[in-house]
């Protein structure tokens, strides 16, 4: 196939490129600067700055800005809406002008869908929260569910925390690197998460499978609390777990973002698995042993 990837030039996308490269598909890559894209760009993707030519048979909507860079305020969150929400309607809108619009649009969302919630186990069915993260979420979705009135097939994917080398899990391990890792806050707030290479074959899974379609929890069958997982990651890199963050330290470092970090969701991949899909690296402790190293699964 064709296939367009937005946001290709980021932790996911990259991965996913390469992925699809191997496996005999074409893919271009949007982006804002094309020769910067060139070069982290896998070799065979092509980096291009507009739609107009391109005539794909499925696309991939990664692109958002990060959630977590920068402390939130009413322009970052402006941001997030416009990079998410009106990337995707500006998607769709320009599918309506293709003489031949893609058979297929696997559309980024997050697991911030539900809000927090506790101990509940959240599969597809579960309703959305009601806070910033969870209306972001829907307006996103919602965005790309538009393409289904052109005949578009269209996945959405809640995707948790991804695991692999660098992204999210460079910012985590660094304080354990010191012997300073802890848990946050109470610790008791689950972390859903994946691995970057199930979530890359979850993508592939779907565009491929022409029969399915909606909402699917991109996260592994097995979430861990916040202790949980600083004691899987602190055994992974040798070293202790002692200094545990407290709520307010956390508030105080990165304000209202602290949100995400304190609260969290238990997401289980409930339609996928129902459909066949075979996770690599179901538990925490294989998927920090593939990114650390061997060692990781024997700590």
């Amino acid at each position: 196939m064709q296939v367009l990837i937005t946001g290709g030039t980021g932790f996911i996308g990259r991965a996913l490129a390469r992925e699809l490269l191997a496996q005999g598909h074409a893919v271009s890559v949007l982006t804002r600067n094309r020769p910067r894209a060139a070069s982290t760009l896998p070799a065979g993707a092509v980096a291009v700055e507009a739609l107009a030519g391109l005539a794909p048979q499925a696309v991939v909507n990664l692109a958002g800005e990060n959630l977590g860079a920068h402390r939130w305020n009413a322009a970052r969150k402006r941001a997030f809406v416009d990079s998410r929400a009106g990337t995707t309607l500006a998607l769709v809108e320009w599918m309506k002008s293709l003489p031949q619009v893609p058979q297929v649009l696997v559309s980024g969302s997050a697991v911030g869908y539900y809000g927090a919630r506790g101990d509940e186990t959240l599969t597809e069915e579960a309703a959305p929260g009601r806070e910033f993260q969870s209306e972001l979420c829907a307006s996103w979705e919602a965005a790309a569910q538009r393409a289904e009135a052109l005949g578009v097939r269209v996945c959405r994917i809640r995707i948790g925390i991804v695991l692999g080398p660098g992204g999210a899990l460079a910012a985590m391990k660094l304080p354990f690197q010191f012997g300073l890792g802890g848990h946050l806050g109470s610790g008791s707030q689950w972390m859903s998460w994946i691995h970057r290479e199930d979530l890359v074959s979850l993508i592939v899974w779907l565009l491929l499978g022409e029969a399915r379609a909606g909402a699917y929890n991109a996260t592994a069958p097995q979430p861990a609390t916040n202790r949980e997982f600083a004691r899987a990651l602190g055994a992974s890199l040798h070293r202790p777990v002692l200094f545990p963050m407290p709520a307010l330290a956390v508030k105080l470092l990165v304000g209202e973002m602290a949100h995400l970090l304190l609260t969290g969701q238990k997401v289980l991949p409930a339609r996928a698995q129902a459909e066949g899909f075979r996770f690599r690296y179901p538990d925490l402790r294989s998927a920090l042993a593939q990114v650390f190293g061997d060692s990781a699964g024997r700590a």
